[in-house]
């Protein structure tokens, strides 16, 4: 056995006990068994930006390639301009050829934070535009087309589920220029397999089939099963809206809060997902998440090395910080700390008001708090008095003691003061 063989992980396994496995083809593992195997995953371009949803299979690669195998990340430039229809109720807008180069070129960057680019078994980013751009329609029905029948095409799922709503004929050929790439790159980069979404089940096979009909050659397939939350809710996605893996869509603090916030159900099958740490390591932190789960050290565990991974160690701590300023015990100066774009990212969505800097130095703190901000944190100077001697309201995190306190403070970024009603209620005041 060579040295190489000697510390390679069944991959299979691996992604068993994560959790990981949804299907997989007869003989799928005992190709893995017998060396070093290229596999590759598809990632579509339709945006600047992959999202969280997109990091199962970008972990699928990272673990493929910890096993000792060869990934390939396959950006696809020429599907991308025809739209893939698997889990689609609607046909997508297509998207011009700059926008899918300028997507590629983000994409690329983003897979190449988690993939390793050097060694035996270096990983690849490819672009399917590359062999699709010189490849006629004539070519293309002579070549791909007359190897599949539509029988077999009407067949799959992502085609039958469409047929009543209706799906154009670029759709329908997606699952033929799938498995083209597979075919592709089974002659040109040596792949054995294709790893993917549950939803990509019948396009994989598609390939598969096209490889052994087209040349008589064997290739495999194996899929993972698709995430969703406990509440049925689907994985990714908070309050209707992407986490994106680009910090100027979804804040490194934003994406760290998604992980702290997973519940107790879902955060012990995104751990399995999600960490590369090793089976007996999270197998521990499940146990004692377990034990005291109000400590929710597993979805601090995750949120840390996920968000270090994605963005980088500086981000994370910048969100650690902002994090236990807002529920933690912080001090005045943690706040200050702040710039003014992460406090901004931090105080996203929290109720605002302005006030004119005249009022700073002359105002008394219940009158502050109800009056002079619009009656926006306290609806009468006499529940503001009551919460503040009951030890309820903070400035800037320093706690108010009096109703005559004169407000005064210095000022967050020159122009900002946050004001604290109990323990999660903020408001953000704007001096002008």
């Amino acid at each position: 056995m060579s040295p190489q063989l000697s510390v390679m992980k069944d991959f299979v396994e691996e992604l068993e006990w994560r959790g990981m496995v949804h299907n997989i083809m007869p003989g799928t593992q005992e190709e893995l068994k017998k060396g070093s195997t290229t596999a590759y995953i598809g990632f579509d371009p339709t945006a600047d930006s992959l999202h969280v949803g997109s990091m199962v299979q970008i972990m699928t690669l990272v673990h493929f390639q910890k096993c000792g195998h060869k990934p390939i990340a396959l950006v696809g430039g020429a599907t991308g301009m025809v739209g893939d229809p698997s889990g689609k109720s609607a046909e997508r807008a297509l998207l011009d050829e700059e926008t899918l180069h300028y997507n590629f070129s983000c994409v690329k960057k983003q897979l190449e934070r988690f993939l390793d680019f050097d060694g035996i078994n270096a990983a690849e980013i490819v672009n399917n535009y590359d062999w699709f751009r010189e490849f006629n329609s004539l070519d293309f029905i002579r070549e791909v087309g007359k190897h599949i029948t539509v029988n077999y095409m009407m067949a799959k799922d992502s085609v039958k589920s469409r047929l009543d709503s209706g799906l154009s004929f670029t759709e329908f050929s997606y699952q033929l220029i799938q498995g083209y790439d597979f075919y592709y790159l089974w002659k040109h980069k040596n792949v054995k397999l294709q790893l993917g979404g549950a939803d990509q089940w019948g396009n994989i096979v598609t390939g598969t089939e096209l490889i052994r009909r087209k040349a008589q050659g064997t290739a495999f397939a194996m899929t993972t099963p698709l995430i969703t939350r406990a509440d049925g809710s689907k994985f990714g996605k908070t309050e209707g809206e992407n986490i994106w893996l680009d910090p100027e869509k979804t804040s490194p603090y934003k994406f760290y809060q998604y992980w702290i916030n997973a519940s107790d159900e879902d955060v012990e099958q995104y751990i399995r997902i999600f960490s590369l740490k090793g089976k007996e390591e999270i197998e521990s932190l499940i146990i004692a998440h377990r034990k005291a789960p109000h400590q929710r050290l597993l979805q601090r565990t995750l949120a840390e090395e996920v968000t270090e991974r994605v963005h980088s160690k500086h981000d994370l701590e910048t969100a650690v910080k902002a994090s236990s300023i807002l529920f933690g015990k912080a001090a005045t100066e943690d706040l200050a700390s702040l710039d003014e774009e992460t406090l901004m990212q931090v105080l996203e969505g929290i109720p605002q008001t302005e006030v004119p800097n005249t009022v700073l130095g002359c105002t008394d703190a219940s009158t502050f708090l109800s009056k002079t901000t619009g009656n926006l944190i306290f609806k009468s100077k006499g529940e503001a008095r009551k919460m503040i001697q009951g030890g309820g309201v903070s400035i800037n995190k320093s706690k108010v003691t009096s109703p005559e306190e004169i407000i005064n403070h210095d000022l967050l970024q020159g122009k900002y003061l946050l004001a604290q009603k109990g323990k999660k209620n903020y408001f953000l005041i704007k001096v002008i």
